[in-house]
């Protein structure tokens, strides 16, 4: 397959991907929203019974309470959208500009997108006559739950292509618990129904298929080179350095770690045998003469002369 064709047709797969995560959402999310509206019963029962028990479990057990609230805070939709926000801003600064923007349009349209439904939907959230904890505006759908399910959401959705399967699963489990553990805070505290914070994670499934689909849309491919793009400016020079070589280096083989070769010739033993007085010099040849009395030059070819020249050499000596 030509290469353009092969990229056209995983980008064709990614978007699809994309924008069927998004229908899905959005589809189970009007589903939920008609039953409310025409308050089906089963469900109203459901939402009373939850909140009732609950709110009596409060009432008696105040450090459970404080708990709930503290967590609650810490989950806040301002806290969740400054963190995913905070992120925008550092993929930006390492170059990833399209995945910046992806991540800042999931925190600001999905608070407009929570704020414009609450508004037009207008539920009112439980009323108890000893409230443990009060919120305003509507009730439906949730913000604690679906700006922690977004900004959790795009978190692990960032890490799991860069990531080993240890770290996928240790993030995805991390970011499933803490979605859970702020959606549970809102019904403990009496201030939504169940059902406002299942609408809140659905809301979230959404936001997070539907505006990827558009940037996928918009800049076809942008997001997987913006991955590949944080991938390799933050990970560990050694670990590039592997991954480029396919193995560690041998020593020596860098122009920083120069062998024994690279300091120059070395002396052999035989280099230096005419400056050794002794036998060599009585023998009337020096180092590097052959039996036949020549020397030998570097090709091992015999010098002319050689021979008499040492004889005479020797005649001198003994006389």
């Amino acid at each position: 397959m030509h290469p353009s064709a092969a990229t056209a047709v995983a980008t064709h797969r990614r978007l699809t991907r994309y924008a069927l995560v998004g229908g899905i959402g959005t589809a189970l999310f009007l589903g939920l929203l008609a039953l409310v509206e025409f308050r089906w019963g089963p469900l109203a029962r459901l939402d009373h019974h939850w909140d009732d028990a609950l709110h009596r479990y409060a009432r008696q057990h105040t450090a459970w309470t404080a708990s709930m609230q503290t967590l609650a805070d810490i989950g806040g939709t301002v806290t969740m959208r400054v963190a995913l926000l905070a992120v925008a801003a550092w993929l930006w600064a390492v170059g990833a500009r399209v995945l910046a923007l992806w991540a800042a349009a999931q925190a600001l349209l999905g608070w407009a997108a929570n704020w414009a439904l609450k508004g037009v939907i207008g539920r009112p959230r439980p009323h108890f006559a000893d409230p443990v904890s009060h919120a305003s505006g509507g009730s439906f759908p949730s913000g604690h739950a679906m700006a922690s399910a977004i900004t959790c959401g795009a978190l692990a959705a960032l890490i799991w292509p860069v990531a080993g399967r240890a770290l996928r699963i240790g993030s995805c489990t991390t970011a499933a618990i803490a979605v859970l553990a702020v959606g549970w805070t809102r019904i403990a505290l009496g201030v939504h129904w169940p059902s406002d914070v299942v609408a809140g994670w659905l809301g979230a499934v959404a936001t997070l298929g539907l505006i990827t689909a558009a940037v996928e849309l918009w800049r076809p491919g942008a997001l997987v080179r913006d991955l590949v793009t944080v991938d390799r400016r933050t990970r560990p020079r050694v670990q590039r350095v592997l991954v480029r070589g396919g193995g560690p280096r041998p020593v020596g083989d860098g122009p920083d770690d120069a062998g024994p070769e690279d300091d120059g010739p070395d002396d052999g033993p035989d280099d230096h045998l005419d400056d050794r007085p002794g036998e060599n010099d009585d023998a009337g040849g020096g180092a590097g003469t052959n039996p036949g009395g020549g020397r030998e030059d570097g090709n091992g070819d015999r010098g002319s002369g050689g021979g008499s020249t040492g004889g005479a050499s020797v005649r001198r000596r003994r006389g």
